[in-house]
């Protein structure tokens, strides 16, 4: 569990996103599809086009940090609504 201050805003992208950009293609992403500071202490959430990858990216204050994760066998049918 990453301890996330109160007040903190989660962003998530719907669709899907290219995981082998890494922190500076998502942090382009988040200024070209969010049109937000990637730096501004906001937790930005992708998914990949399998649907069984997550991906976070998030500035503590102190840096930039990447956290992914795979989804459970039982969880790869996970699927994000489009925004309408």
């Amino acid at each position: 569990m990453i301890p996330v201050p109160s007040g903190v805003r989660i962003w998530i992208a719907t669709g899907h996103a290219d995981m082998r950009k890494g922190m500076p293609g998502l942090s382009l992403l988040v200024q070209e599809h969010f049109k937000r500071d990637p730096f501004a202490g906001d937790v930005f959430i992708f998914r990949g086009r399998g649907a069984s990858l997550i991906t976070c990216l998030w500035h503590d204050g102190l840096g930039l940090s990447l956290y992914a994760n795979y989804l459970a066998s039982h969880c790869s049918s996970f699927r994000w609504r489009l925004a309408s």
